[in-house]
């Protein structure tokens, strides 16, 4: 792990990055970004229009989160310097899966991003608590059975949508952070305690 003093140049992380990954046998390329996580540091989001968001947000896109229903814990940085990361965008899948029949799907990057960057207006490094992921078509019908609010077409099973919670973050806070970066549709569920987050369509409902 580089210390501060050692951290490289901005445009020479990468090199580094993958010069070591290509000559230590035994080191994965996410390990490698997983130690270099703790020194690195961004700058604060630039928003400006839809998946437009993080443009100027620095080098790197973590998300981190926790999952009541399994028990995981994900907190992995899944971009850096512009490109997508394959392992930890499968990390992503698999975390995201429906728990119920075990079933995942490639989540929409345009999805975490703006998970990813309403925790970072949020100031807060507590992870979000998902309750809902991606949904498989059985269990998106199931909950349908139960509740009017679970769409017939739901985005959840598209891998487009997220409804998470955030400990010291009201429904409220969460929502706002959620609607600035304009890039799909947010819905409130005080009552429930909860924030949905899609990539879909730009709107918002709920209270």
């Amino acid at each position: 792990m580089f210390s501060t003093a050692e951290k490289p140049a901005r445009g020479e992380e990468r090199d580094t990055l993958h010069m070591t990954t290509s000559q230590t046998k035994g080191v994965t390329r996410r390990g490698l970004l997983s130690a270099f996580a703790a020194t690195a540091v961004t700058a604060a989001p630039t928003m400006s229009n839809a998946f437009g968001l993080l443009r100027g947000a620095g080098d790197i896109r973590r998300l981190n989160m926790h999952s009541g229903r399994t028990g995981e814990r994900l907190n992995t940085i899944y971009w850096i310097e512009g490109e997508y990361i394959p392992e930890a965008m499968a990390e992503i899948n698999r975390f995201m899966r429906d728990w119920r029949t075990d079933g995942t799907i490639k989540y929409d990057r345009r999805a975490v991003d703006i998970l990813a960057a309403s925790h970072r207006m949020l100031d807060s490094d507590t992870p979000y608590l998902l309750l809902s992921g991606y949904r498989s078509p059985q269990t998106n019908a199931m909950l349908r059975s139960r509740s009017r609010s679970v769409a017939r077409n739901s985005l959840h099973m598209k891998g487009q949508a997220a409804d998470i919670r955030l400990q010291g973050r009201s429904v409220g806070q969460i929502s706002r952070a959620a609607i600035s970066c304009s890039a799909g549709g947010v819905g409130k569920y005080s009552g429930s305690n909860f924030v949905h987050m899609d990539c879909g369509p730009i709107r918002v409902w709920g209270r």
